[in-house]
C-alpha cells in the first residue's frame, strides 16, 4: 500500500497530500491531522474563503492562471503557519515554485488511484470540478498524463488508495 518515492521527508513540519481530483485529499487531511495532533489546511477551501467564491466559480470568473496564483499564495501561507496537514488542489504541482516549496517544506504523500476508479468515484460526487466538466474520463486521463510526473517528482511516499477507506488511508500515512 505504501511505497517510498523520494527521501523520507524527515524533519519537515508539514504533511502535504497531492494527487488527482477525487483521490481523497480533502477527506483524508482532517483525519490524518487528528491522528498527528496538528492542524488541517485545505487549499481549495482556503482560496474559496479568501476570494469569496467556490473553486468552480473562480475558474470561470478569474480564470485558471489567477486561480493558480491564489493557490501558490495559499500554499506559502500554509507552510508559514504552524505544522499542518495540507490538502493541495490536484493542480498545485503544476507550478515549479510550488513543487520546490512542497519538496523543501513538507513530507509529500501522493494519493494515487487508477483513472477508471476515479471516474467512478467522481460520478458519485456532487462537487463541481471545473476541469472535468464535459468528459470526466477523458479529462482525468489527460490530467493524469500531465501531472503524474510532477506528483512523482515531489512525493516522498505514494499510497495506492484503491479499496481503502479514508480512515485506512489516514492510518497508513500516519504510520
Amino acid at each position: 500500500v505504501l511505497a517510498t518515492a523520494g527521501d523520507s521527508g524527515a524533519g519537515r513540519l508539514h504533511v502535504a497530500l497531492v494527487g488527482l481530483s477525487g483521490t481523497g485529499k480533502s477527506t483524508v487531511a482532517p483525519l490524518l491531522a487528528a491522528r498527528l495532533g496538528i492542524a488541517t489546511v485545505d487549499l481549495d477551501r482556503e482560496i474559496e474563503r479568501r476570494l469569496g467564491a467556490r473553486v468552480s466559480e473562480l475558474f470561470g470568473s478569474i480564470g485558471e492562471p489567477a486561480f493558480r496564483s491564489a493557490e501558490s499564495t495559499a500554499l506559502v501561507d500554509a507552510f508559514d503557519a504552524p505544522p499542518s496537514v495540507v490538502a493541495t488542489g490536484g493542480g498545485a504541482v503544476l507550478s515549479p515554485a510550488n513543487r520546490q516549496l512542497l519538496s523543501e517544506r513538507a513530507t509529500v504523500v501522493w494519493l494515487q488511484l487508477d483513472v477508471d476508479d476515479l471516474v467512478a468515484r467522481l460520478s458519485r460526487s456532487a462537487e463541481a470540478r471545473p476541469l472535468l466538466a464535459s468528459d470526466p474520463a477523458t479529462a482525468l486521463r489527460a490530467l493524469a498524463t500531465e501531472r503524474e510526473p510532477y506528483y512523482r517528482e515531489t512525493a516522498d511516499f505514494v499510497v495506492d488508495v484503491a479499496g481503502l477507506s479514508p480512515f485506512d488511508v489516514a492510518d497508513v500515512v500516519a504510520s
